[in-house]
């Protein structure tokens, strides 16, 4: 775009460029991209089933987008500003696309490594079909804690975990909802997480332990519940088609070289987390070690791997390590149940996921940009005139803005900032507004597939969103509490009154 000339700046806008200046979106204007995006997602589900994320939903997104664009030019926004509000969306995102491609390479070096075959043959060992699912949910919680990191437990622990409960029989899909409820209850629980530090500054006037400690009234009765179905799930599973469990393992040991050494590259990622080592240079350095550790571990695989027999073993090592990490690690034992559970990883498998990231915040960015958001929330902060209602209205919001901007951090960002000024006036303290936050935009994430999270999870556990949301129990029931909570006025934190907005309204309590 060129400047303007010095003498039109001393001018002044002209006439024509204030003519050209943005109109705020009317109602209709901002329902409209929304009900498109709903109506496009709808036709690819119905089209394409489960199938839908592999192109079909990113078709969806991305023609959404585009209507949400021409929206925004009818209301004067330049095509200009419209794309750089696009291009800012998708650079958003780009720290989340380098760790998706970290996790994709390191799935491939852990396979090759031996790393994630010896998880599931210590697994099966220890871990009975009858208290599988809550086993799994358990560690996976306590490994969040550790680590911080949700997306870190979902893709190293949670890869292991789906492929044991394909060995014993037993749903992936459940597996997978166990997974989800563990490292989501351990990412909120931890002063380690980004959006747990992240969502008290938002909101302000709290610390980060207090907001921990007001978010345990929900998560845990939330993760308790969640635990006491997943044992009973366990008690009724009736696993199919599995072979026993010295079987398993016979099977196992016969194909791979099972070790502690392969565990290493687990233990290092650890190291790198306690260490506060940023995730994506943390998963890459023990995908890079996994793959320098695979020839000493696994030779015979990573031999059969490449399949170059002139080769050394110096080029056949270093050749694996780059096949490894780039298009992902394919088992060639010969059983097809070993080859079908590890053939996994490549930055490449997480392609499809990143084209589903891109679309979903390109329309995001269009949208926020264009001031649709804040039309659709501002008619809901003003009609919440009560505590429960308006409780309900941040988790609606951060639930909707999960469903409609495709991002984790809008849906806590955009609720945090809208609704701190009203919970002042109503006298209801910050770690009110953030564990309402924390209970909708933070865990519902994970259960919208178009979402960062819930592609990101439902890449690399292999299990698609549809199938593990309904054992979600977690992230479904905290919402559900906190809203629950504010109704009846249970563990809701207020502001003493001489500290309390002296505007703030004269309104009843629910």
């Amino acid at each position: 775009m060129s400047e303007p000339s010095p003498a039109a700046a001393r001018e002044g806008p002209s006439p024509a460029a204030e003519s050209r200046q943005p109109r705020p979106p009317t109602l209709l204007d901002a329902i409209l991209p929304v009900v498109v995006l709903i109506g496009l997602i709808a036709l690819t589900i119905v089209l394409f089933g489960v199938g839908a994320t592999d192109g079909p939903l990113q078709v969806a997104l991305l023609l959404a987008a585009a209507f949400a664009s021409l929206i925004a030019f009818k209301n004067g926004h330049t095509v200009a500003a419209v794309a750089e509000a696009a291009i800012g969306g998708v650079t958003s995102a780009l720290g989340a696309i380098f760790i998706l491609l970290a996790v994709g390479a390191l799935i491939g070096t852990w396979n090759m490594a031996g790393t994630i075959p010896t998880i599931v043959y210590y697994g099966i060992g220890l871990l009975s079909p009858t208290w599988f699912y809550l086993a799994s949910a358990a560690i996976c919680a306590l490994v969040g804690v550790i680590t911080g990191s949700s997306w870190t437990t979902a893709g190293t622990l949670g890869v292991a975990f789906v492929g044991m409960a394909k060995v014993l029989g037993l749903s992936e899909a459940i597996a997978a909802g166990a997974v989800i409820c563990g490292a989501y209850f351990g990412d909120k629980m931890t002063p380690l997480s980004e959006t747990t530090i992240l969502v008290p500054r938002l909101v302000g006037g709290i610390t980060v332990g207090q907001h921990i400690r007001n978010m345990f009234w929900t998560a845990g009765p939330a993760i308790g519940i969640s635990l006491g179905i997943f044992l009973l799930l366990g008690l009724n599973a009736e696993p199919s088609g599995a072979i026993s469990t010295d079987a398993a393992q016979d099977v196992l040991g016969s194909e791979y070289n099972i070790s502690v050494v392969n565990l290493l590259p687990l233990l290092l990622l650890v190291f790198f987390s306690i260490r506060k080592v940023p995730p994506f240079l943390a998963i890459l350095g023990s995908a890079l070690f996994a793959g320098i550790l695979a020839p000493f571990t696994q030779p015979a695989a990573v031999k059969a791997f490449v399949d170059e027999p002139d080769l050394g073993p110096v080029a056949t090592g270093i050749e694996a390590i780059y096949s490894s990490m780039a298009t992902g690690f394919v088992s060639v034992t010969g059983n097809e149940k070993i080859d079908e559970l590890f053939s996994r990883g490549g930055m490449a498998s997480m392609l499809t996921t990143v084209w589903l990231v891109l679309g979903a915040l390109s329309f995001a960015a269009i949208v926020e940009h264009a001031g649709f958001l804040d039309r659709l929330l501002a008619p809901i902060v003003a009609r919440a005139k009560s505590r429960g209602s308006l409780i309900l209205a941040v988790n609606g919001s951060g639930i909707g803005l999960n469903v409609v901007a495709g991002d984790q951090y809008v849906a806590v960002v955009l609720p945090s900032r809208m609704f701190r000024r009203e919970f002042a006036r109503r006298g209801l303290a910050p770690q009110s507004l953030s564990r309402a936050v924390e209970d909708s935009g933070t865990v519902t994430s994970v259960l919208v597939p178009w979402n960062t999270c819930g592609a990101y999870i439902s890449g690399v556990l292999g299990v698609p969103t549809a199938a593990y949301l309904p054992f979600c129990f977690f992230n479904i029931l905290s919402p559900l509490l906190d809203v629950l909570f504010g109704f009846i006025g249970f563990k809701v934190p207020t502001i003493p009154p001489e500290e309390q907005l002296t505007d703030a309204p004269a309104e009843e309590e629910a």
